[in-house]
């Protein structure tokens, strides 16, 4: 009986000693095994700074600097990405630009670069013909839209561009994949298969009708 009342003296001490002084305060500073580099010799934006005549620590840019910045690169040599219409998909008002930009050239070559892309990235979720039926559906995602639905047949092509840039509800941004080119090269595949719903054999050319058994 004895050791049982030493166990509980010993559990109520740990007790008292671990719990008891939780919430005091003190004007040590904590004790750091590793500090790393929590505390490094360097100026904060916009603070005063004795080096300079002028005490600023923001410097002012030199004559003649160029913007330049991490959305700003691009493999065409437009590192300032000046065009609106290309690399947001706006026109000059904000508004989505209709149509493709002056710069893009669709033809089957944008087109076949357009199906490789989206089949990699899009397709999983949309479908391969576009019309929400990817393999995700198996798994619960039950929200992907049809592309050919008639709202989204009638946005204009840089609302597409955009939401491929920034991502939409739950559909993340491919900008990160995707360079500018490239997701033109989808919104024009997806043009592609909006179409190919609503073809008709009138809309054959006539080069072309004796491959579909057709006169």
């Amino acid at each position: 009986m004895r050791y049982a009342y030493l166990v509980l003296f010993f559990f109520l001490v740990t007790a008292i000693s671990v719990l008891g002084f939780r919430g005091s305060t003190t004007t040590r500073p904590p004790l750091e095994i590793f500090p790393d580099m929590d505390h490094q010799a360097k100026y904060k934006p916009q603070a005063e700074s004795a080096f300079f005549a002028d005490k600023r620590t923001d410097r002012p840019s030199p004559a003649g600097s160029v913007a330049f910045g991490r959305t700003a690169i691009q493999s065409d040599g437009n590192f300032l990405a000046a065009d609106d219409h290309m690399y947001r998909g706006t026109q000059a008002d904000g508004t989505y630009a209709r149509g493709f930009p002056s710069s893009i050239t669709v033809d089957g070559k944008l087109l076949e670069r357009g199906q490789l892309k989206y089949t990699i990235y899009c397709a999983p979720c949309h479908g391969a013909i576009g019309d929400g039926n990817g393999i995700t559906k198996q798994y619960g995602m039950g929200a992907t839209p049809t592309y050919h639905d008639e709202r989204l047949r009638n946005i204009p092509e840089g609302d597409i561009y955009h939401t491929i840039t920034a991502g939409k509800n739950n559909m993340l941004s491919y900008a990160d994949k995707l360079e500018p080119a490239d997701r033109w090269a989808v919104v024009a595949y997806v043009r592609a298969l909006q179409r190919a719903q609503t073809g008709t054999v009138a809309d054959v050319p006539s080069s072309h009708k004796s491959e579909l058994g057709l006169k």
